[in-house]
């Protein structure tokens, strides 16, 4: 199995809420198909990727051949009717991340990972077993960010209308909206009901914002990275770069609250922080791996603490998890989102389009930390009222010594310069 960049990307980057709908998993189409398939050849196409490609040969312990015979054995006169038998074959796999798109859907799902959102900005997923909609994280600086939308957040109603039952196509389709009009979210918090009403707006997302701290240890390089974007690498490399013309003596690299993206995003950041070493690998039904390794082409050695949350996710997961495993950074925080599946995104032929979860990734100590995540190496919760005063009410403090987290990473990252500072000493 071959990881590309247009093909690939993780099941927990899930959707995120924008334009005209998800954004930013990297998709390419072939554009409006040359002729559109019959009902019956699209439920069959869709049977047969599912068939070739999906991640679990057993299929979930579902009788994929009895389920063919089943569906195409119906009489179909439009799309629709084929479009709900897909959705409800599909369901039969129990993955919230095989799914169907409509080709409104599809279009919706292809914007620009680089770019401008209008919408709320929230990333969301279904949760495999309790089946309802769960917020990944909210994108930095958007209105749902903005509203108090955290984390982990269950969104029982949209606009009063329950999600109970509904996938998370359907939901953007009732969350998404013009930039100026509203939309309410009713969330389940801690066994708590609250509601938040939020105006969409035009969403411009950067990925990477950083500065040189002066500390008590020294410069220290501080960088944000809140998404994986297509141009997150880029702008991490000009990050690095311009710290390291700064002397720093070592990084603290934020990840809270960053949801994921692209796959190849996370490898090519991972690269400009080790040497050598296995950065992630992917499993296919076959148990045939396909492993992404460092170039020996990092931009520094120099000590790295990474901060981590329950919002941090996916594309997050594999950068810890490679760093952590290589040794490479100590990692900081609260156990993150967990999800670790590996999806497939390609056009059908009426312009609809497919996602089906192709693969499962593993870290490079073989963890497998889907429904589980990382495990920080040094705990430091904070309770839901510390992290929304801080990222919201006082971001002031974020990255400062009044943020708990970011001055627990600071005192692991002195003694990391110290101590990585002495032989050095020994030597003159």
């Amino acid at each position: 199995m071959v990881i590309t960049k247009s093909r690939l990307v993780l099941g927990a980057t899930a959707v995120t809420l924008s334009t005209i709908a998800v954004t930013s998993l990297g998709i390419h189409s072939r554009g409006q198909a040359l002729f559109k398939a019959s009902p019956k050849e699209l439920v069959d196409e869709v049977w047969q990727i599912v068939q070739r490609q999906y991640v679990d040969g057993t299929f979930n312990q579902v009788d994929w051949q009895a389920v063919r015979k089943e569906y195409l054995n119906k009489s179909y006169s439009n799309q629709q009717e084929a479009y709900k038998s897909i959705r409800e074959m599909l369901k039969r796999l129990n993955d919230p991340y095989t799914r169907f798109m409509d080709p409104q859907e599809f279009k919706n799902m292809q914007v620009d990972t680089s770019g401008e959102l209008t919408g709320i900005g929230i990333t969301i997923s279904q949760d495999e077993k309790t089946k309802q909609l769960v917020v990944i994280a909210p994108i930095e600086d958007t209105p749902a960010f903005k509203a108090g939308i955290l984390a982990k957040d269950v969104i029982l109603k949209i606009d009063g209308k329950s999600t109970k039952g509904m996938d998370t196509n359907q939901a953007v389709n009732l969350i998404r909206g013009t930039a100026g009009s509203q939309v309410t979210l009713t969330i389940q918090r801690n066994n708590q009901e609250k509601q938040f009403k939020i105006t969409r707006a035009r969403i411009e997302i950067h990925p990477v914002r950083y500065s040189q701290k002066p500390t008590s240890v020294g410069k220290v390089g501080y960088i944000r990275l809140n998404q994986f974007s297509a141009n997150a690498s880029k702008e991490m490399q000009e990050a690095i770069k311009n710290l390291e013309k700064q002397q720093v003596a070592g990084y603290i690299l934020d990840l809270r609250g960053n949801p994921g993206g692209l796959l190849f995003s996370s490898v090519e950041i991972a690269r400009m922080w080790m040497d050598k070493g296995t950065i992630v690998s992917t499993v296919d039904r076959q148990g045939e791996r396909e492993r992404e390794v460092a170039n020996g082409r990092a931009l520094t050695n120099k000590p790295l603490v990474i901060l981590v949350d329950k919002g941090s996710a996916s594309a997050s997961e594999i950068l810890s998890g490679a760093l952590q495993d290589n040794k490479r950074a100590v990692i900081v925080g609260t156990q993150t989102f967990g999800k670790g599946l590996v999806q497939s995104v390609r056009p059908l032929d009426d312009g609809s389009g497919l996602a089906v979860t192709i693969a499962k990734y593993l870290t490079p100590n073989d963890r497998d930390i889907n429904k589980h995540g990382i495990d920080p190496d040094v705990k430091v919760e904070l309770t839901d009222a510390q992290r929304q005063d801080l990222w919201l009410r006082e971001r002031e403090k974020l990255g400062t010594k009044d943020d708990l987290q970011f001055a627990k990473a600071l005192e692991i990252l002195g003694k990391q310069i110290a101590a990585k500072g002495t032989p050095t000493a020994e030597k003159k």
